[in-house]
């Protein structure tokens, strides 16, 4: 069955228009609660008696509108309660207390959910916006009808739209739909609801392009105004003798969808031919497929126009095969087979669960891979540290065409164009993605930058010693992904600068001779406002405060004997690798300085062996095309051998500032093998140090004893050569 037009057009003279809703909803809903709908109607129509919409109606007609959306859908009862309702809280005209009070905890939770934060206290509209939309996400994520209440609400705000006098304002909605609810509506299926989004934004925003596109579609369907016909009369004819198909559809493509081919194949107006695309509904998978060889026996096939969404459907659960052939007169056309089921679900999306409900047949189950999407939504919520940086990365979940690979087990995973295999990783499951130290791609071992393409079968590597690292936000794409990543980086700051803070009270404390311990922080936080030590820690690490400040509370007199405490009397630790042939030379890269405890590969060098790198090694990069060079290796603690770390240091030119450096060195248990003075000037010294350390983490250690000294101004990991 062909989906009808969604017709919501309310008559403001016709004085039965609540009692139209209530028919509608009691025609499917077996359920509804007729009292409690028309209390809400009169409820609605009570407090919004005061308001005016911008074409002058009845504001009350803008939420019965968004009923009848809704009920067109076929959703149920409570659905249609809260979009009758969803404004009433926002417009300060009904509290939350009361929609609870009087329909229910469920509905109430419900308005919440669509209420927008318009009385938010934020500096400026972009982060009210995404206040509200990250509102929209949380409890989307928990029903799915807050987004389809809120998906309605929109379009009849669209439709509404050229009532509003203010250019500034239409255009800053329009924008709105296009950036959020038409791409959240093409998530969830809705493809009629998506287009007429889509069409209303894109006629505000871009005026004299839709009009230049649209002449160009007359021009077109002016050269041949039967050809629709005469294609679907032309397939008809081939399908007589098998009779394998239900029906034929024919249609013209949406100006918008016309417009964004054209920027995505930088194709010119006058050379926009495919406008035209035809669905043929068949009566199971099976005839599907052979009506695919049908078509392609009557016109010729445009190689790399042919997806396969019903053994791959999309990740909202759209399923139909799409083949693109050159038809009548020279054009190309697109063509979509599919079941009639697989049909209306591809209109309804996830309505269809309660639009097959009320027709008494198996309802259709929330699709699995479209619930994943708000399971993503709800993972991104919490990894954000902000309204505004939630928006990104959802939109990076909402948008973009996409990329299907496949888990050594065979399940598919799908994902935006240009994902990578960290993208893959955290889309199979966080923890995957956050102890990912390699992967092998159809069977072969690639870089974690590796672009991925369409049938792919990725393996991913993993180590629980591994955390994400920060140079994978130079490569992963989706918004779960980098959510968890920056999470990731955000934590381990936090921890860097509350472990730098301590050392710098713990530093002072040694040099007067004394002993340092937490409980002695306690009595002045209070003082200081601070919360706990943890934060006072981590705003001394910051300089967020003074370490004066702090010390001169703690320590009013300072002692004069400089006299420092050896903190770390490990004993050296050696190291060997494994994953090498006996007798294979090896060498440890001169760039990245690979030390014991991170993670490493080797690259396999003509006449040298082979050269151990750190995984986010830079030079990796030139190499991403030669995976056979690639040796998985992993450290070994046996056959004792000395590390050697490089650090880039900057000291103040001043007496002593080079004693203090070798003799911080010294008491954190490092032995500086080479010195290097890089640049001298009145105020500095710039120094590059090999140093003899045990692990990566005894070098961090180092670096972060240095850099809580005065004389000391800056100190980094070196990652390049200075010979």
């Amino acid at each position: 069955m062909e989906l009808k037009k969604l017709d919501t057009n309310l008559n403001i003279n016709n004085l039965n228009y609540y009692k139209d809703i209530i028919n509608k909803v009691s025609n499917y809903d077996l359920n509804l609660k007729k009292n409690v709908l028309i209390q809400a109607i009169d409820f609605s129509r009570n407090r919004h008696s005061k308001q005016k919409r911008d074409s002058g109606d009845p504001y009350f007609f803008h939420p019965l509108a968004v009923a009848n959306i809704l009920a067109d859908y076929k959703l149920d009862w409570v659905s249609i309660i809260t979009a009758l309702l969803h404004d009433t809280v926002e417009d300060g005209v009904a509290t939350r207390a009361e929609i609870r009070k009087l329909f229910g905890a469920e509905i109430a939770r419900l308005v919440d959910g669509v209420t927008k934060l318009s009385k938010i206290e934020a500096p400026h509209m972009k982060l009210r916006e995404a206040e509200n939309f990250r509102k929209l996400l949380l409890a989307m994520s928990k029903d799915i009808r807050v987004l389809l209440v809120k998906l309605a609400d929109r379009l009849h705000n669209m439709r509404t739209l050229k009532h509003i006098e203010s250019s500034e304002r239409r255009m800053r909605i329009s924008k709105e739909t296009l950036d959020v609810y038409a791409p959240l509506a093409a998530r969830i299926g809705m493809q009629n609801m998506r287009e007429e989004l889509e069409d209303i934004a894109f006629a505000e925003l871009n005026t004299s392009i839709r009009k230049s596109l649209n002449k160009r579609i007359l021009f077109l369907r002016n050269q041949d105004d039967q050809l629709v016909k005469k294609i679907i009369r032309e397939i008809k004819n081939k399908f007589k003798k098998n009779n394998k198909i239900i029906q034929i559809q024919g249609r013209e493509k949406s100006i918008y969808s016309i417009w964004k081919k054209m920027q995505k194949s930088s194709i010119p107006f006058e050379n926009i031919s495919d406008i035209y695309a035809f669905r043929i509904i068949c009566d199971n998978v099976n005839d599907c497929y052979s009506a695919v060889g049908i078509i392609h026996n009557i016109w010729p096939m445009i190689p790399g126009r042919f997806k396969d969404y019903i053994s791959t459907p999309k990740s909202n659960g759209y399923s139909s095969i799409h083949t693109n052939v050159i038809g009548p007169l020279g054009r190309p056309i697109e063509i979509q087979i599919r079941t009639k089921r697989m049909h209306e679900l591809n209109e309804y999306g996830v309505a269809a669960h309660w639009y097959y409900k009320e027709k008494n047949t198996t309802p259709i189950k929330l699709n699995k891979v479209s619930l994943n999407l708000f399971k993503e939504f709800s993972e991104i919520i919490g990894n954000s540290s902000g309204a505004d940086d939630l928006l990104s990365h959802s939109k990076m979940e909402m948008y973009s065409d996409q990329v299907f690979c496949f888990t050594p087990k065979g399940e598919v995973i799908t994902m935006p164009k240009s994902a990578t295999p960290i993208d893959f990783a955290f889309s199979v499951h966080s923890k995957l993605g956050e102890t990912c130290v390699g992967c092998k791609i159809n069977g072969r071992a690639a870089p974690l930058q590796t672009i991925l393409a369409n049938g792919d079968q990725v393996e991913i590597l993993r180590s629980n010693s591994q955390s994400p690292q920060p140079s994978w936000l130079n490569y992963a794409v989706t918004g779960k992904a980098r959510s968890y990543i920056n999470k990731f980086i955000r934590k381990n700051d936090r921890n860097e600068f509350i472990k730098l803070g301590r050392s710098i009270l713990e530093n002072n404390f040694i040099l007067q001779n004394k002993q340092f311990h937490d409980k002695l922080v306690d009595p002045i936080l209070k003082q200081l406002d601070y919360k706990s030590r943890r934060s006072l820690y981590f705003s001394l690490g910051k300089s967020d405060i003074n370490s004066e400040e702090v010390l001169n509370i703690l320590l009013p007199k300072k002692s004069k004997n400089n006299k420092i405490i050896n903190i770390n009397n490990k004993k050296d630790r050696g190291i060997s690798i494994k994953g090498l042939k006996p007798g294979v030379a090896l060498h440890m890269a001169e760039c990245c300085h690979p030390l014991f405890g991170e993670r490493i590969v080797g690259l396999m060098t003509e006449g040298k062996g082979i050269t151990v790198h750190t995984l986010d090694c830079v030079i990796l990069e030139r190499y991403t095309d030669n995976p056979e060079l690639w040796v998985d290796l992993t450290w070994n603690k046996k056959n004792a051998e000395n590390n050697i770390g490089r650090i880039n240091v900057t000291i103040t030119n001043k007496r002593g500032s080079l004693n203090t450096l070798t003799q911080i060195i010294a008491d954190f248990g490092g032995n500086i093998t080479n010195f290097l003075v890089n640049k001298r000037s009145n105020d500095f010294f710039q120094l590059s140090l090999d140093i003899e350390v045990n692990d990566a983490k005894h070098l961090n250690e180092i670096i972060t004893g240095l850099r809580t000294n005065l004389s000391i101004y800056e100190v980094n990991r070196a990652k390049e050569n200075y010979n």
